[in-house]
């Protein structure tokens, strides 16, 4: 039976189907990360909150473009902690954690900004 991506299963042996389907529920739980940094990013400009129009702009379009980067990057999250389970190796860090701290927190102060600013 072929499945998809060969890149991932095409190697090592299948491992225990709670880990693979744990990985899998990470993997939607970052989409559902990254569709809430769209919504966010949009209720923020479309709400038009009393904050400084540039900042809130910034602050929207930050919001917006990490919410779109999530999903390729979730993709490629669950790919390589798929492969380390298959060739029973340790679990990869989460580097889309660390940059979603980043985002979050530069999100914070230019909503901080704005409202300072204003």
């Amino acid at each position: 039976m072929r499945r998809f991506p060969a890149s991932v299963y095409g190697i090592g042996e299948e491992p225990d189907p709670r880990f693979s389907l744990a990985n899998e529920r990470t993997f939607l739980a970052w989409t559902r990360t990254g569709l809430a940094l769209i919504a966010g990013g949009v209720a923020l400009e479309v709400l038009g909150l009393d904050l400084q129009p540039g900042f809130r702009l910034a602050a929207s379009l930050l919001l917006i473009v990490a919410g779109t980067a999530v999903a390729p990057l979730a993709w490629w999250e669950w790919m390589r902690a798929e492969r380390a389970l298959r060739l029973a190796r340790p679990l990869p860090g989460a580097f889309s954690a660390v940059l979603l701290a980043v985002v979050v927190v530069t999100v914070g102060l230019l909503v901080t900004a704005g409202v300072l600013w204003r």
